[in-house]
């Protein structure tokens, strides 16, 4: 382990979120003894830079990262009024640390702040990865445009999961011109792939044997649109009284979602899961998976739901980019929700069916985007990637 080179991933934490699911799926397959990962989280609970804080909670995959070799160092949250607190602490940081061959940095609304301060610190190689196709709303949205406006001139590399997730961070012009590596998320396929036994084992589990099961994973946030989620659900179990909904994930939206079902009287027919150590377990017991994002980069969990063979109804904000198969149906959100449910309705009793391989097939397979990227970290040739 101490030959391996030090590639370190800038996030905004270790949860179950999609970036960090990703980053995961690759970690687990790299050689660890050639190429080992760490990373540099964000916490208020930090005001300086420096080893895992013991006032930041514990967050999904920690114990895992630890486990595999990997280091978790953290920096204070960036909340705009503490800009100069947050680059020294970034200077303080890759003062003491000389080991990392890379940094990437997957959190590209400071990456303009953290990425030029690591190379000036004698990191070779600095690489600005988008993720996502939006920025929310409100004045730190605002913000983090701002602060991204240059961002491509920045980094060494400019990696991005979709071509629309590339335009928004680094713009039309760059992207065009050929200067941004488009990376589609790739997923452990093998997990995903459709076994009727652990689905009929999770759904006695859940008690939801002989339900009609719509699913979804995800954080609950904004770009999720929940909201309009549970209003598809709604209009789905006016139809369907055996239907139930299945939410795993967590975050800040969720207590509006609990009491949006609770006013629309459907919340006993609504299953919140919370995060998952295994999520890829939930696809199985689904018989649907809804995806009506705002936006999104290149969403992990639509390919995951399409290796475990489910059809899935997702928005039309969503890039086609994700479609390995053909059990994707793209959908307005501008719609009334009753229009989804009535899509949804008519596929009922559909054929499953094992799409490992049309999903492997289509570039979307972390064993084969791992041996690329170690070629990437170990020769620095961002052409096999």
């Amino acid at each position: 382990m101490s030959g391996a080179i030090h590639v370190l991933h800038v996030l905004g934490g270790t949860g179950l979120g999609g970036a960090e699911s990703r980053i995961m799926d690759l970690y687990r397959q790299m050689d660890r003894d050639r190429i080992q990962f760490d990373f540099l989280v964000h916490s208020s609970a930090v005001k300086r830079a420096g080893d895992d804080a013991s006032g930041r909670e514990p967050q999904f995959y920690d114990e895992e990262i630890r486990n595999l070799g990997g280091q978790i160092y953290v920096l204070p949250k960036f909340k705009i009024v503490n800009y100069f607190a947050y680059r020294k602490a970034v200077k303080v940081f890759f003062a003491s640390h000389h080991e990392f061959r890379a940094v990437q940095g997957h959190m590209t609304s400071t990456a303009s702040i953290y990425l030029p301060i690591a190379k000036r610190a004698g990191v070779p190689v600095t690489i600005a990865h988008s993720r996502s196709a939006g920025t929310g709303r409100g004045l730190k949205s605002a913000a983090v445009r701002i602060l991204r406006r240059n961002l491509y001139r920045k980094a060494d590399y400019c990696f991005a999961c979709s071509e629309a997730a590339g335009i928004d961070a680094f713009g039309k012009a760059w992207v065009d011109a050929g200067n941004v590596r488009i990376i589609h998320n790739a997923i452990d396929v093998e997990k995903y792939t459709y076994r009727p036994q652990v689905r009929d084992s999770v759904r006695r589990r859940l008690k939801i044997e002989d339900r009609l099961v719509l699913g979804h994973v995800g954080r609950f946030s904004y770009p999720k649109n929940h909201p309009y989620l549970i209003d598809i659900f709604a209009a789905v179990l006016a139809v369907r009284k055996d239907a139930v909904l299945v939410l795993v994930g967590d975050g800040e939206g969720r207590a509006a979602a609990e009491r949006k079902c609770e006013e629309l009287g459907i919340r006993d027919q609504v299953l919140f899961a919370g995060s998952q150590k295994h999520p890829e377990d939930f696809y199985q017991a689904f018989d649907f998976f809804l995806l009506p994002s705002h936006y999104e980069g290149l969403p992990g969990v639509l390919v995951e739901a399409q290796a475990a063979g489910l059809m899935c109804f997702v928005s039309d904000q969503v890039t086609r980019e994700a479609q390995a198969t053909d059990l994707v149906t793209y959908l307005s959100i501008g719609q009334p929700a009753e229009n989804w449910a009535e899509q949804i309705l008519t596929h009922v009793g559909y054929e499953r069916r094992d799409t490992g391989q049309e999903v492997s097939a289509g570039g979307f397979d972390v064993k084969k985007q791992a041996l690329s990227y170690s070629d990437f970290y170990l020769n620095g040739d961002s052409s096999v990637l």
